[in-house]
């Protein structure tokens, strides 16, 4: 019978030693294990033949619709979870280059500071081939990141124990690399198991409560950095993009009211129309007087109504987006009211919901209202307005979450109707945000069918394996005090860490990841089955059932009810398909032996067996059009993704042609060898090449001048504002040279002039300052250009027509 079993498995595609029929009984046995029903013959058979079906939906062999919608979200979800890491490491460079582009400005920054910068911009793109450690370090690296993906306490315990500075690149490894694939159940949910560990430790050794999960710690960056991830991305995308947008859509709309501000506002106002201030209207005053000032004080209230009625719009659609909120999310919150109630059994419902709320709101929400730019929920950047009162909107949710729940700044006191109003609703939605099911018995699952798999792989970069086990090397009397704990095992064995190597080096490999002390699962499942009296009937009756739906789905007119299992094996063993004939013959083969042993009756036409390949097929029906939903769904998201990622790369373009503009222009990017083809190009600067230049011909060449036309610049987004009659714009263009590095002529033409309407000299300097202090436009008298577009206009049209690159 075993033979004959094995023989039945390898037939419909599933390697014998990575059974799926193995990885069935093993999840069944995980749940029966847990389970309080009743176990009579039928239930139990019932019960291990679901579990198979779930083993077996992704069908390897059958080609239809769902096969093919399938094998389409997994390729999606994986090229999601690879460009959520590299839009996060590219973020991560954007960061430390805006604080550095800053000193760049003034003329601060030293020149082995402008190295550092410059290594941060070396292109480190997927080219060229990956250099892989030995077979040995492999074997070695493999074992260990298996542990520490599968045992997820290391990791929670590394994570409290490291500093700030370290964090950021240990959470890159854990967050995208070590649980990378961000829509699988098991990495999932080791991860949250992770965030446990970690949050219990961090209740059991804070002594504030008002400052649990509030400072900015290693663990409350954790909070944040899973919440980037893609599931969290794509409800913030769903729920809060429209919302948004429609407030960005009205950028006059000025909703101010801090008093001073309103004051500073009114002054403008007044000097503007009057050409002066009354004599008896102070320039300045205090923010006390100003919030006295009648004219502030009618200004200011009907901001406050259209804010507070804004504001409930925002809070309805995030209450009623509860069942979109991602299980992960959730479960955090969860786990922060069941923390929270075991270390303060006498803390109050609102006290509680203001710990849930300091996540959900505060680490979550608020940071995409506030920046929805980063977040990718706009296209652009929010102008000064829309700033405002985004800022604003998330101040009033954040109060809501609070405790006390009362504003901190004076001017947010006139927003607490807001606060009073909606505490009640708020508070019930943060509390509900916690009622989802463990899933424990669902990881025990996944962790057995793991056993089963041969092809568990991480893609990695060296320096993430290195930076790694540096720190558990500098933690490990802490991680394992043991000498016999496989963690200190696996360390000794790697012996000495490789140091960092150079960016450009530093290439994503596939990692395989193996087990050094797990049972093999040929092993396990006979134990299993044993422990739970599951027989080789029962193993029969699965892999029937298996191949009739099989057979089904490749010859769909089989499945009209009622179902006629030896007419549909008789017709599979006769088509013209080997595949279906060999499974015909094998099904067929099956009934009659189920049949002899009693299992199933052809009097009753086989009655539950029927039942159950009906089920399985409507349960496949369902999940198509749930596959075809989600597919649609995420194909938005990663769009999303994609334009953010080009969004980060040419902000990274034009942080790397100012630096080379300064490098150039201080003698640090000119070569010590004249024979070295490496050359630091910046923007307005094209090179020949040496071999073909003539002697004393110049080195750099002026560039351009580029045409656009009005409405070429329009479409783009780079004309924000314009004064040009729509009859006009036609005959209007602009050219763009550049003369010098990092210098720009702009001219605007009239069509048939021989002069321009209007010149100017840009430098680059000054974008790039107007950039940093968030100067949105460029004002050209006729037009008004967006600062971030024209820098990148600058960039794509200049750095594109450098035959050498940039650090080529």
């Amino acid at each position: 019978m075993g033979d004959r079993r094995s023989g039945m498995v390898q037939s419909f595609g599933y390697p014998q030693n990575s059974s799926i029929v193995s990885r069935a009984v093993a999840a069944a046995a995980a749940n029966n294990h847990h389970s309080n029903r009743t176990r009579g013959r039928g239930s139990k058979r019932y019960s291990v033949s679901v579990f198979y079906s779930m083993a077996a939906e992704q069908d390897i062999e059958v080609v239809d619709d769902l096969a093919t919608a399938q094998k389409s979200l997994r390729e999606l979800k994986t090229k999601i979870s690879s460009q959520s890491k590299k839009n996060f490491m590219r973020e991560r460079d954007v960061r430390f280059l805006d604080a550095r582009i800053g000193l760049l400005i003034q003329n601060r920054m030293a020149l082995d500071e402008q190295h550092e910068v410059a290594s941060r911009l070396e292109d480190n793109e997927d080219d060229g081939v990956n250099q892989y450690p030995d077979e040995r370090r492999m074997q070695q690296y493999g074992n260990l990141f298996y542990l520490l993906q599968s045992e997820p306490r290391h990791i929670a315990i590394l994570c409290r124990l490291v500093n700030l500075s370290e964090i950021d690149t240990l959470l890159q490894t854990v967050m995208f690399t070590l649980y990378g694939n961000q829509y699988e159940s098991r990495e999932e949910h080791l991860l949250l198991t992770m965030f446990q560990n970690v949050l219990a430790a961090q209740f059991e050794t804070t002594t504030e409560f008002a400052s649990l999960l509030r400072a900015n710690t290693p663990v409350s960056r954790m909070m944040t950095t899973y919440t980037r991830r893609g599931p969290g991305q794509s409800y913030l995308k769903s729920v809060l993009s429209d919302k948004i947008n429609q407030l960005l859509d009205h950028e006059s709309l000025n909703l101010q009211i801090n008093p001073l501000k309103v004051y500073e506002e009114l002054v403008a106002q007044m000097e503007s129309e009057m050409g002066c201030l009354p004599a008896d209207f102070p320039r300045s005053v205090t923010a006390e007087v100003a919030s006295t000032n009648p004219t502030v004080i009618s200004m200011i209230r009907p901001r406050l109504e259209t804010l507070m009625d804004i504001a409930n719009s925002f809070l309805s659609t995030i209450i009623n987006s509860l069942d979109q909120i991602p299980y992960g999310i959730r479960w955090i919150c969860k786990q922060i009211r069941s923390l929270t109630k075991r270390k303060y059994p006498d803390a109050t419902e609102h006290a509680i919901a203001s710990l849930i709320g300091g996540f959900f709101f505060l680490r979550f929400v608020n940071p995409a209202i506030v920046t929805p730019q980063a977040y990718m929920l706009v296209d652009g950047i929010p102008g000064a307005n829309s700033r405002i009162t985004l800022t604003l909107l998330a101040k009033m949710l954040q109060n809501l979450a609070n405790k006390p729940s009362y504003a901190k700044e004076s001017y947010m006191i006139p927003t607490n109707p807001f606060v009073e109003k909606n505490k009640k609703r708020t508070n019930k939605f943060l509390n509900d945000l916690c009622e989802v099911v463990d899933f424990y018995e669902q990881l025990e699952m996944d962790q057995y069918m793991a056993l089963s798999k041969k092809d568990i792989m991480i893609n990695i970069t060296p320096n993430e394996i290195y930076n790694t086990l540096s720190l558990i090397q500098q933690h490990l009397s802490i991680l394992s005090p043991n000498p016999n704990d496989h963690l200190r095992i696996l360390i000794s064995e790697v012996g000495i860490i490789p140091a960092q190597v150079p960016r450009k080096e530093n290439k994503q490999i596939e990692l395989p990841l193996y087990s050094r002390w797990e049972m093999p699962i040929q092993d396990l499942t006979m134990s299993l089955m044993s422990e739970n009296n599951i027989t080789q009937n029962d193993i029969l009756y699965m892999e029937a059932k298996s191949i009739f739906v099989q057979i089904i789905r490749s010859l769909p007119y089989l499945g009209r009810p009622p179902l006629k299992l030896h007419m549909i094996a008789e017709t599979a063993g006769t088509a013209k398909d080997a595949q279906l004939v060999h499974k015909g013959i094998k099904v067929k083969e099956m009934l009659c032996e189920l049949e002899e042993a009693g299992v199933i009756d052809r009097r009753d036409g086989h009655q539950f067996l029927v039942e159950e390949i009906t089920q399985e097929l409507a349960h496949l029906g369902d999940l198509k059009l749930k596959v075809m939903e989600e597919l649609q769904s995420l194909e938005n998201v990663y769009k999303t993704i994609i334009d953010h990622n080009n969004y980060l790369k040419s902000q990274l373009e034009i942080f790397k042609a100012y630096l080379q503009n300064v490098r150039m222009q201080s003698g640090a990017g000119v070569t010590a060898n004249n024979s070295s083809k490496k050359q630091m190009v910046g923007i307005g600067v094209e090179v020949n090449d040496a071999k073909h230049a003539k002697k004393g011909s110049k080195a750099a060449t002026v560039q351009g001048p580029f045409k656009f036309s009005h409405q070429q610049l329009e479409r783009d987004g780079i004309i924000a504002e314009t004064d040009v009659p729509e009859n006009r714009r036609h005959h209007i263009y602009m050219t763009i040279s550049s003369p010098l590095p990092g210098t720009f002529i702009i001219s605007l033409h009239y069509k048939g002039r021989d002069k321009p309407v209007l010149e100017i000299d840009l430098k680059l300097d000054d974008l790039l300052e107007k950039q940093q202090d968030n100067v949105q436009v460029l004002d050209l008298e006729y037009l008004k250009l967006n600062v971030s577009r024209t820098l990148q206009l600058l960039t794509k049209t200049f750095m594109s027509r450098n035959r050498t690159g940039f650090f080529s």
